[in-house]
């Protein structure tokens, strides 16, 4: 009795020993005493005890190895270099992943850094941010070629991280603000001649407003002070032009002064208040308006 309780513990171990499971994107290498017998995929498997064993589980998934290089540019600057490499493990070729690369990841990183130190030593540093994707694809396509035989996909290549020295990242910095800083001079130097040609241009167009006005003004009060002198003369014989306007100019004058003396606000102001000095003004005038008519006919 004892025996058989025995026994059938015995094949009940040996039955549970054999029963094993494999999980989802998952494979199990199986060996018969030391050699590949069989590849099994996810779920409930068999294999014979103490012959066949499990010599290692593989994962089928998307993998990252993300490997630092440190190398130098054309311009003899030397920066770290951080490449992700992404890689799988294709099913149709788990033998050769498993059987022909001794440790795959240390392969895969050698190719990297051959494939870096080949490209960026022919790059100018303030290149390589603009070219780390030819860098990227350049590590994808030389690991492709190689890596394919050996069972594992390339999936992408990634330059994840370019890193100069910190002085060389000053330096940079330095030429970028400098850069910046005559670009702003530049601009703020048209920007200030523009406002200055505009504000010239305005002003030579106010001139000249302004002096169309003026004439405009004089002209009419020329034809105002005309219309008026022939229409006294009209009205009260015997008085000359000459007489007339002699009287306008002192009534004028007369006027000026009391809107002077009425206006609080204006200023002092010390003029001739001789009414004698209205003839001088009068020969002024009419001597302007004699030249303005002579240089109209000169016109």
């Amino acid at each position: 009795m004892e025996m058989l309780i025995i026994l059938v513990v015995g094949l009940g171990i040996l039955l549970f020993s054999s029963i094993f499971t494999v999980e989802q994107q998952t494979c199990a290498i199986i060996e018969r005493f030391g050699k590949f017998h069989r590849i099994a995929g996810p779920g409930l498997s068999i294999l014979i005890p103490i012959i066949d064993q499990i010599r290692l589980r593989l994962s089928l998934k998307i993998c990252q190895l993300d490997v630092s290089i440190e190398t130098k540019t054309q311009d003899n600057v030397f920066i770290n270099l951080m490449v992700s490499v992404q890689y799988r493990i294709l099913p149709t070729k788990i033998y050769e992943a498993f059987y022909m690369l001794q440790n795959p990841t240390k392969q895969i990183e050698a190719f990297v850094f051959d494939v870096v130190r080949a490209q960026v030593p022919k790059i100018l540093l303030d290149d390589v941010f603009e070219k780390k994707d030819d860098i990227a694809n350049a590590v994808k396509s030389e690991l492709s070629d190689v890596m394919a035989e050996f069972g594992y996909e390339i999936v992408k290549a990634l330059v994840t991280d370019i890193s100069p020295a910190n002085n060389v990242k000053a330096a940079m910095n330095e030429i970028n603000a400098a850069q910046r800083v005559r670009v702003a001079a530049t601009e703020k130097g048209e920007a200030e001649k523009i406002l200055k040609v505009k504000q010239a241009e305005a002003e030579a167009e106010a001139s000249i407003l302004h002096g169309k006005g003026l004439a405009g003004q004089r002209h009419a009060i020329v034809s105002g002070l005309k219309d008026s002198v022939e229409e006294f003369v009209r009205q009260v014989p015997g008085l000359s032009q000459k007489d007339v306007m002699e009287m306008v100019l002192l009534i004028q004058y007369i006027d000026t002064l009391k809107e002077i003396a009425g206006s609080s606000k204006s200023n002092v102001i010390f003029v001739p208040n001789s009414p004698g000095n209205v003839a001088d003004l009068a020969n002024q005038f009419r001597e302007s308006i004699i030249i303005g008519q002579q240089m109209s006919k000169m016109e």
